[in-house]
Parts: C-alpha cells; structure tokens; sequence
C-alpha cells in the first residue's frame, strides 16, 4: 500500500496504516488515539523507543510447534531465539506461561506423548491449541504481552 504523504489508509478492522512500522513488534497497522498512533497487533504507542540499554521483561510461554503429525510442547523466556533452534513446520500458539504451566500440559496429554516433549496430534490436542490460537497470532499475543509489560 502506498499513498501520497498526508493520504490515511484503511485496511480492515477500522485500523489505519501506521505512518511507519512499530518500534517494539514491527507492526504496520494501528488505530490514532488521543493524538498518538497506537499499534494494532502489541497497543504501542507509535514513535516510542523501548530503552535499548534496559534489558526487556521477561516474558515466558509455553510453546506449541507442529513438525509432521508431532507437536513439540516446550518453553522459553526467549521464544524468537528458541523456536529458530527446534525444527519444526509451524508455530501453532504461544500461551503465556512458564514451566509450571508446560509440565501442567505435559500431564494432560501425557498418553499423547511420544518422547521427551513431543506429543501425537491428535483432535484432542488440536482442539486444545485450537483453543488457544483463537486468542491470536501467537507473535501478536507475544508483542502484546511485551508492550504491557514494558508499559506497567
């Protein structure tokens, strides 16, 4: 999408195209709020820097990655570094969460399990992803969580 400086463009959802992409996720769209651009995918203020020399919150999730028929259900505080070392097909979800969590979900599907923390993608796991996909792109839910905390 290009427009002629000054041109506001729509995309769906009543959301605007960003003057330019979101300092903390990348984002491209977002909506104007109290004389700021607030980006749509993590709710960043556009044109706020996170400071470069404070390390970044910490984040964990619980992980679901899909390679073949398998899903590998893990953890990380650093998932872009994490997920980039694991073979897999797809991210299916993030769910915001830290080992107590994985383990919880390690026990409920543990006569899926097929090694280590690779499970059988079964409907029944699939639905439970299913479930947690529907709160959002798993990256989108990640800036979010990022930019909340950042904010708090």
């Amino acid at each position: 999408m290009s427009a002629s400086p000054g041109i506001l463009l729509r995309v769906p959802n009543d959301t605007a195209a960003l003057p330019g992409p979101c300092q903390l996720c990348g984002g491209d769209r977002g909506t104007r709020a109290a004389h700021a651009w607030v980006c749509a995918d993590c709710a960043w203020r556009y044109g706020d820097v996170p400071d470069a020399d404070l390390p970044l919150p910490r984040i964990d999730v619980v992980y679901y990655l899909r390679f073949d028929r398998r899903v590998k259900i893990g953890t990380s505080r650093r998932p872009r570094q994490r997920l980039a070392s694991i073979r897999h097909d797809e991210l299916l979800a993030f769910e915001r969460g830290d080992r107590t969590l994985e383990q919880r979900r390690h026990r409920e599907f543990a006569t899926l399990r097929e090694g280590g923390e690779w499970f059988i993608f079964t409907a029944e796991l699939e639905e439970h992803v299913a479930r947690i996909r529907s709160a959002g792109d798993p990256w989108h839910l990640y800036a979010r969580w990022l930019s909340a905390a950042l904010r708090a």
